[in-house]
């Protein structure tokens, strides 16, 4: 069964877009959990920007005595405040993404050519200190060759593409869900699990969730914005509907 990750970022911009704790992070997360989704993802931003700090260390709290059930992931790229946070914490997951100065969203996955420096060795110190790696790939056999090569756990393909051509009709989604899968499988040869996110929703989830080895699945911005109109308890089944229909295919 694959997992839903939700990112509760969305919720965190609205807070502060008014400041004050309301809406507040917390309860948005313990209404996902009332639901049944198994796994929140934040990405603390330099700029702090939606998630904060203190929020990080909220929910690590609140998720505390569920991380047998709950997993805890936290995304961004590998500055050191966010890896002295990670490692405060001690979440499930780190996933490492690339970030781009002035950029609204991620755009792109990581490449052997802006590979950070040391980079092998802060996989090796976040897997040190108990916390599951994922570097965050664009759909590409090298990036995984890649990624397997610093000693990640595991890659999050970046899902952007797929959507797009999603949206440019089936043809063309059935042709990027192929590339995709090659990655995918690519990586389960490797011995990398496969994460997923970027822009997915309810149209392209049902297609994409028959990924080869796809274990997990992190979604925020199309379901906080859904909630809106119906629910969070709502969508949140929605999407776990979808995710507990696949089991892993071969």
């Amino acid at each position: 069964m694959i997992q839903l990750s939700v990112n509760v970022n969305k919720v965190a911009t609205l807070r502060n877009s008014r400041g004050g704790n309301q809406p507040s992070v917390c309860d948005a997360v313990q209404t996902c959990l009332d639901a049944g989704v198994p796994g929140i993802t934040v990405h603390p931003r330099g700029d702090e920007r939606h998630i904060t700090r203190q929020d990080v260390l909220d929910i690590a709290g609140l998720l505390r005595h569920l991380q047998d059930r709950v997993e805890f992931n936290i995304e961004g790229d590998p500055r050191p405040d966010l890896l002295e946070l990670v490692l405060q914490v001690r979440p499930t997951q780190c996933t490492l993404v690339p970030v781009i100065p002035g950029e609204i969203t991620s755009q792109a996955g990581w490449t052997r050519t802006a590979t950070p420096p040391d980079f092998d060795r802060v996989v090796a110190r976040l897997r040190e200190a108990g916390v599951r790696v994922s570097l965050f790939v664009d759909p590409q056999e090298s990036a995984v060759d890649w990624a397997a090569s610093l000693g990640a756990d595991r890659v999050e393909l970046y899902t952007e593409p797929y959507a797009r051509a999603f949206e440019r009709g089936p043809v063309e989604a059935r042709a990027s869900f192929e590339q995709f899968a090659r990655a995918a499988r690519r990586a389960h040869e490797r011995g990398l699990g496969v994460n997923a996110g970027h822009d997915l929703d309810l149209q392209n989830l049902p297609l994409f969730a028959s990924l080869p080895h796809l274990a997990e699945v992190s979604i925020g911005h199309a379901l906080i914005s859904r909630a809106l109109f119906v629910g969070l308890p709502t969508v949140v089944r929605e999407y776990l509907a979808i995710c507990e229909g696949h089991t892993e295919p071969t």
